[in-house]
């Protein structure tokens, strides 16, 4: 296949229209086959159950170009379990694990003239979510929904290298206390957007968002789960019912534990022992880690010994071996690479 004429070293994180998405529709309790289709436009009635009440949903994973050629995704299945949680919590129809998977393969086929080249630092963002179509006046659940998947190629996180970022410990709750932090709602998003803007123009990167029920405990930031590295070598990350589960920090986990012989802990993480850990950082899709090189809780900074001018040690090592099986320069865990073409 031939690759669009795209410098793929200069592409950001932002959308940009390929040529097919899938669309699928529910009606009557059943879902329709689905289609692809180069019709970008979603035409729904103002009165839809999303735009009344925010029923709505979404996932996000990537394709990758590895060393050997092929085009492949990361644990597809895991982000199709992850939002069958997500609507079952919303009250929204389970679009089936297999079809989604299916579904994943479909678009990833349908644009590979936008997944970009292995090297090129860029990969192919897949983006499925789901909503309620139908009209909703009364507070309830719609009645018809759709589920569409679309691609767009994005740039490497990180230009020039992985600079470790300063946060601050926030004020505002990220999520109610059994409420819906776990899964990944819209709803989560939009009520973090204030925050996460005033963090900006307060000189911060992201916010530390901590426990709602005693405000003591670390969770997450809103778009990625926290790592940290004691000074023993020991990889901890956040345990609480009101975090999202991230694909990229339970991936790293394992590979801390059996890649790279360390001892890994999932527990509570009390902010006061954050000034203890020797490395800190932050782990989603989108950077599989950001490092974090300063903490700022109200006018008192933590510095963590890894510093400010790069990844330190051991997760600079989590971070190469989890982009190596990602690119096919590692053997991977059974069942985590799916092989596309």
């Amino acid at each position: 296949m031939e690759k669009k004429n795209i410098d793929w070293s200069s592409l950001g994180f932002a959308y940009l229209e390929t040529d097919k998405r899938f669309v699928a529709n529910y009606k009557d309790g059943a879902w329709d086959e689905g289609v692809l289709t180069s019709d970008s436009q979603v035409r729904i009635t103002e009165c839809a159950g999303v735009l009344q009440y925010s029923q709505s949903c979404f996932e996000g994973l990537k394709a990758y170009t590895t060393q050997d050629g092929h085009i492949v995704t990361f644990r597809p299945d895991m982000n199709a379990a992850r939002m069958k949680d997500s609507c079952e919590r919303l009250e929204m129809p389970v679009y089936p694990v297999d079809k989604w998977v299916e579904a994943v393969d479909q678009v990833v086929k349908a644009n590979d003239a936008w997944v970009p080249p292995y090297g090129s630092g860029a990969t192919l963002y897949i983006r499925p979510y789901m909503f309620g179509s139908s009209a909703v006046i009364g507070v309830k659940p719609a009645d018809e929904y759709q589920f569409r998947m679309f691609c767009t190629p994005v740039g490497p996180y990180f230009k020039g290298g992985a600079k470790p970022i300063t946060i601050r410990v926030c004020d505002y709750d990220r999520a109610a206390p059994h409420g819906t932090g776990h899964i990944k709602a819209g709803l989560n998003y939009a009520m973090s957007l204030y925050a996460i803007m005033d963090a900006h123009r307060q000189g911060f990167d992201e916010n530390m968002y901590l426990d709602p029920g005693t405000r003591t405990k670390v969770e997450e930031t809103g778009g990625a789960n926290f790592l940290f590295i004691t000074k023993d070598n020991t990889v901890v990350t956040p345990k609480s019912s009101s975090i999202l589960p991230s694909i990229t920090r339970r991936s790293l986990l394992y590979v801390a534990e059996h890649y790279l012989g360390l001892k890994v802990e999932e527990r509570e993480v009390l902010l006061d022992e954050v000034k203890d850990f020797a490395e800190c950082g932050l782990c989603g899709t989108a950077a599989v880690i950001s490092p974090v090189g300063k903490i700022v809780d109200h006018g008192k900074e933590i510095c963590f010994p890894s510093g400010m001018e790069e990844m330190g040690p051991v997760t600079k090592k989590l971070y190469d071996t989890l982009t190596g099986i990602q690119m096919g320069r590692l053997e991977a865990p059974e069942g985590w690479i799916r092989v596309i073409e």
